[in-house]
């Protein structure tokens, strides 16, 4: 081998041993000390024995301050003295020596590793809650509770009011955070970053609010105005609004209830079947009539649905609500100003149209001394007219021209077999319960009245 080949191999010979000494060495001092980029508790501690790294974990947690992040760039801080904080060594050091991988020391230059030995700091638990309880972030006063989004009404519409997101803090997870940062070294720290302020539960992109927020904009507008001749009731958006409830998953609708309570009370203040009612009679009397058949009824089963589809539909419209029955006039007084009116006491009847009596007879009634002939008092309408009628009578002839019927099989009609009519003769020449009267009389009647004219019958 020439000399040159001999100093080559001799200088690689040297190489790896020197290599190999180095690389022994370095796995030998990192028995003892940390790898670089060691960062124990934040601080750091690389090359570090177990004794140098406790003097220097004793002094920085000595010297140490939290820092404390708040909501809208607030900031506030506690330090180790306030929270009673102290390294006190259980080993946890050493065994993070111990435990690194000392034989791959080489790579480890340019790495960062980050231990916590947080088993190692003590505190004081009345100092630490004191001075969390300390702060202005955690005083209730200070605290605003974060509102949800919602619908509201706003210049005849609902609009979505966004959510806010105020700072009240979840105590027990603050104090979790704040606690975990003191023992490990952390700072500054985040609150809002760490999650530790109250979330709003609804927000303004939610699904199901924006879905309801169209629906109700949908549903209240409309305008449904019930006609009563004289009188009006208005659905509306104010109305409308209180009929909304939610399904099962959430999303408003109408509640049928809700619904069937305003048409009921609509019947109850509109209906006027069988209802008293105040009367002036021919002679100037004012008497007070009840019962009868006469007037108004809503159909209200009929009327709930009409009205739910109208409102789904979107239909604004003046209407009239479904009639199960119907009298002759809408206004406030129903009986109006076409009528007949039949005084019982001086058997007589009038026929009014429109304000004007033009037909006055005297009669003759039930017979009230017979058992269920007597003629029944009370409000009563007219069914259809007929000529040529029979009258299923047992005492008398049956064929009469003129029938208006008030009650069932109740009328009023002529007799071609009675001569006379008046005072006393229904007490013992009475009908069944229908009214006798005149046929010149009765022609006037028949030729004017039409379906659904009160009669109005008293005593």
């Amino acid at each position: 081998m020439s000399t040159r080949k001999k100093i080559m191999v001799t200088l690689i010979i040297i190489l790896l041993l020197l290599t190999a000494g180095v690389y022994g060495y370095g796995a030998y001092y990192f028995t003892e000390h940390f790898l670089p980029g060691s960062m124990v508790n934040g601080f750091n501690c690389s090359y570090m024995t177990v004794s140098e790294s406790e003097d220097l974990l004793t002094k920085k947690v000595g010297a140490y301050v939290l820092t404390i992040d708040t909501r809208n760039n607030g900031q506030e801080s506690i330090t180790a003295e306030q929270a009673g904080l102290a390294y006190d060594s259980d080993g946890s050091v050493g065994k993070l020596i111990r435990d690194q991988d000392r034989f791959t020391w080489f790579l480890a230059f340019n790495q960062h590793r980050n231990y916590e030995v947080s088993s190692s700091i003590k505190y004081d638990e009345k100092k630490m809650e004191a001075a969390i309880s300390g702060l202005k972030c955690m005083q209730q006063e200070n605290m605003t509770e974060p509102s949800d989004a919602h619908i509201e009404e706003k210049d005849d519409q609902f609009v979505i009011i966004p959510e806010q997101q105020g700072n009240a803090l979840k105590t027990k997870k603050t104090n979790k955070d704040i606690i975990d940062a003191l023992v490990t070294g952390r700072t500054p720290i985040d609150l809002e970053a760490d999650g530790c302020y109250k979330d709003p539960k609804v927000y303004q992109n939610d699904k199901i609010l924006v879905k309801n927020c169209e629906l109700i904009n949908k549903l209240t507008d409309v305008v449904i105005t019930y006609d009563f001749d004289d009188r009006t009731e208005t659905v509306d958006r104010d109305t409308i609004k209180n009929w909304l409830t939610t399904d099962e998953n959430g999303l408003y609708i109408l509640d049928q209830k809700q619904i069937e309570a305003y048409i009921s009370e609509l019947a109850a203040k509109y209906d006027t079947v069988g209802t008293e009612r105040t009367f002036n009679t021919y002679d100037g009397r004012g008497i007070t009539v009840g019962g009868g058949n006469y007037g108004w009824q809503i159909d209200q089963k009929e009327e709930v649905k009409e009205l739910t589809r109208l409102i789904k539909n979107e239909e604004t419209q003046v209407r009239e609500p479904v009639y199960s029955h119907k009298g002759l006039v809408r206004k406030t007084n129903d009986i109006g100003y076409t009528y007949i009116e039949i005084d019982l006491t001086a058997q007589r009847m009038v026929f009014y149209k429109d304000g004007t009596p033009i037909a006055d007879a005297q009669i003759v009634s039930g017979n009230p001394f017979v058992p269920n002939c007597a003629t029944p008092a009370g409000c009563y309408t007219t069914g259809e007219i007929k000529s040529g009628y029979t009258v299923n009578g047992e005492d008398y002839p049956s064929a009469v021209n003129y029938w208006i019927p008030f009650d069932e099989n109740l009328g009023i009609n002529d007799a071609p077999w009675r001569t006379a009519f008046g005072e006393q003769l229904y007490e013992f020449e009475g009908t069944h319960g229908s009214i006798c009267a005149p046929a010149d009389q009765m022609q006037i009647i028949y030729n004017n009245v039409e379906k659904n004219t009160p009669v109005v019958i008293y005593e």
